[in-house]
């Protein structure tokens, strides 16, 4: 995403005002300082003109609009959602932010409903298992 200003015409790229005005609309609380911490969490690359403004491109306000209604609609940290976007720039199959997830199997020596069966844990060494009182000896 980042890169020389030669990538693409001058004209497609915007400014950090002219971002902010584009998705204040739908995310009223957005501000410029905002866009530039999301910037800083790697979580977008704005290309940089020569004197160093970022200018950014269609691709980035959409990626932008994407890390804010996950945020928002779905209360996903930052980091998810980087893990999430780094995993869709690899060309990686990812499902869509905030979907569900599929059940995930029990471990082995689960019954149903996800708790262990009688006998399945494992008790090696000391301090293994659950703690039991000393019995005075008869």
């Amino acid at each position: 995403m980042g890169g020389a200003l030669n990538a693409e015409p001058a004209r497609s790229l915007m400014t950090i005002g002219d971002v902010l005005g584009l998705l204040r609309p739908e995310f009223p609380d957005i501000t410029i300082s905002k866009i530039r911490f999301l910037e800083s969490e790697g979580l977008v690359e704005p290309q940089r003109s020569p004197s160093g403004y970022r200018k950014f491109c269609g691709a980035d306000v959409e990626r932008l609009r994407l890390v804010l209604t996950a945020q928002r609609d779905h209360y996903l940290p930052l980091r998810v959602i980087r893990q999430h976007l780094e995993a869709r720039d690899r060309g990686e199959n990812v499902p869509p932010l905030g979907a569900p997830r599929p059940a995930a199997r029990p471990r082995g020596g689960a019954a149903a409903g996800g708790w262990p069966s009688p006998g399945s844990r494992r008790r090696t060494g000391p301090g293994r298992g659950p703690a039991r009182p000393a019995t005075p000896a008869p």
